[in-house]
């Protein structure tokens, strides 16, 4: 089963389409694992968020002096509606990232985002953690019948448990992402175990993991452990302005965490034990058969103190000793030599 992977360009494209079109670029690029020669798949989906200003903040805080080296306004207010794409541009990094064969989700934070959908429907609607509470929000996303997905990095189970209510009223094509607000995230605080715990509490749903470590052992590790779904911010360079660049991968990052994420997708295999037919050769090389511990006779009976173990393994096993012991040799054979069937009566 193929992961999920979502790269989340957020407004990393600090305001600019050509941005964002250049992170949907590095997406696509091809995985090649020279180990083994293997064009592996790239990511599934890239995601955007949508933010509506008028329900994004009260007055006071849009108005609010908003300096330092992130800052795109004089004001908060400024500095958002700087990063923000309007429908017709989000539209825009859509159609161009359907043309490279991906997945478009959207994130939107306030019911008035839900215009950009007269323009084209998304594969997936994403809810940002701090909006899991907001639940007039949640039904107008479900009420499009459009698959959603949910973070829960601010939330308990009661607060997932009302959304999945509301949600669920409209329709069932869900899925609920493991995720810790705090960026970046102290690997302590990650409990990637909360994983198994929406499995098992949840198993109606698909369950996978936001990330917002800093790295990629840590998405890896949640797909260990089950995680169907995977969200990582992206960017084109991690020293490029804005708060969420520094805690994002950029294109050597994307590069080797998707080829390292397919790997694993192809490494997770059967819930089984079984010789893998790759290891033949190595099992015959190197595996111990029965040897004779001493320079053996023909006509002689073998005892189990003539035997030891020696490889290669293309001989008898120990567990099959009584196939030799007590039976005749039908030619002499020297010390350290394999035995095999043949050579007994």
């Amino acid at each position: 089963m193929s992961t999920y992977v979502i790269g989340e360009i957020g407004q990393n494209h600090n305001g600019s389409v050509d941005i964002a079109k250049l992170i949907v670029d590095v997406v696509s690029r091809p995985i090649h694992d020279k180990l083994f020669n293997n064009v592996l798949p790239v990511m599934d989906a890239v995601k955007l968020t949508k933010r509506d200003l008028k329900q994004e903040l009260s007055q006071s805080q849009m108005n609010r002096p908003y300096e330092g080296p992130n800052s795109f306004g004089a004001t908060y207010g400024e500095h958002r509606a700087f990063l923000e794409l309007d429908d017709e541009q989000h539209f825009e990094v859509y159609r161009y990232a359907k043309s490279k064969g991906l997945d478009f989700v959207e994130t939107l934070c306030a019911v008035g985002c839900l215009s950009l959908l007269k323009l084209f429907t998304p594969d997936r609607l994403k809810v940002a953690s701090r909006d899991l509470t907001n639940l007039p929000l949640l039904a107008a996303m479900a009420e499009t019948k459009i698959p959603m997905i949910v973070s829960t990095g601010m939330a308990g189970r009661k607060e997932l448990d009302d959304a999945v209510t509301v949600i669920t009223k409209y329709h069932n094509n869900l899925s609920i992402l493991h995720c810790v607000s705090q960026y970046p995230t102290r690997y302590e605080n990650v409990n990637l175990r909360t994983i198994t715990y929406l499995k098992k509490h949840f198993p109606q749903f698909t369950i996978g993991y936001s990330d917002h470590t800093i790295g990629i052992a840590t998405p890896i590790a949640a797909i260990g452990i089950g995680a169907e779904i995977i969200e990582k911010h992206i960017t084109l360079d991690r020293g490029m302005k804005g708060t969420d660049q520094a805690g994002s991968l950029a294109i050597d990052g994307i590069y080797r965490m998707m080829r390292d994420i397919r790997n694993l997708d192809r490494s997770m295999g059967k819930e089984d034990l079984y010789i893998e037919p790759s290891v033949v050769t190595a099992r015959e090389k190197l595996e111990r058969s029965i040897a004779s511990k001493k320079e053996l006779f023909a006509g002689s009976t073998i005892q189990e103190s003539d035997l030891h173990l020696l490889s290669p393994g293309d001989g008898i096993k120990w567990a099959d000793k009584s196939l030799l012991i007590g039976k005749q040799l039908t030619q002499d054979l020297p010390q350290n030599e394999i035995i095999y069937p043949h050579h007994v009566s």
